[in-house]
């Protein structure tokens, strides 16, 4: 999730001050990420210091207000006209992460830890089922905007659901065939620094 291009894109509507944009944010996205104060203005100090946004008036209850610059508006043009780029590595999934540390891990029951995770991931997917059977009919803008991030999470519920599934398949099936399953520590104390890189290896001329 990007704060960054959302509030830009929040204050490409019209100037805002902090507690607006968290306010403007939480009902664009469904309650569904709360900001917290600090991280607004960190993020609106960042920007200011990009020059995507200036300050501007401030009203009789010492709320400061931020417009968008011409460049911040560009940058929201860009956000939303490009794709989100998912590349393989740019984001760690933490389940993902504890899973692979669990299963190299000796004593532990992997199988255990997983089906603890189904019973969870399926509690919130029916949780997000129920809310979404509640807002199914939206009537404004507002509410369209909490259904596609409740849609989206739903969808997300469901492949976590059926990757666990699939991760259970495959313990099972390394299990049967012998895969050993803990992971020792490497007995070799690594160097301090980055890993030298290895040549390639040339193929002698015949």
């Amino acid at each position: 999730m990007s704060v960054r291009q959302s509030l830009l894109a929040i204050l490409d509507q019209g100037p805002c001050y902090g507690y607006q944009l968290r306010a403007e944010f939480d009902r664009r996205t469904g309650s569904t990420w709360p900001l917290n104060v600090g991280q607004i203005y960190n993020t609106l100090d960042r920007l200011e210091r990009d020059g995507l946004v200036a300050k501007t008036d401030t009203d009789d209850q010492g709320h400061v207000y931020y417009a968008i610059t011409d460049a911040g508006s560009a940058e929201v043009s860009d956000w939303l006209g490009s794709p989100i780029a998912r590349s393989a590595g740019a984001a760690r999934d933490e389940l993902a992460i504890k899973l692979a540390i669990a299963a190299t891990l000796p004593g532990v029951d992997i199988e255990h830890v997983v089906q603890v995770q189904r019973s969870a991931s399926l509690g919130t997917l029916q949780d997000l089922t129920r809310a979404k059977r509640t807002a199914e009919d939206p009537a404004n803008a507002e509410d369209l905007a909490g259904l596609l991030v409740l849609d989206s999470l739903i969808f997300a519920a469901e492949a976590e659901v059926r990757w666990l599934d699939h991760v259970e398949g495959r313990l099972r099936r390394a299990a049967a065939a012998g895969v050993p399953s803990a992971l020792p520590l490497a007995t070799e104390v690594p160097k301090r620094g980055r890993p030298a890189k290895v040549a390639p290896a040339r193929t002698a001329a015949r």
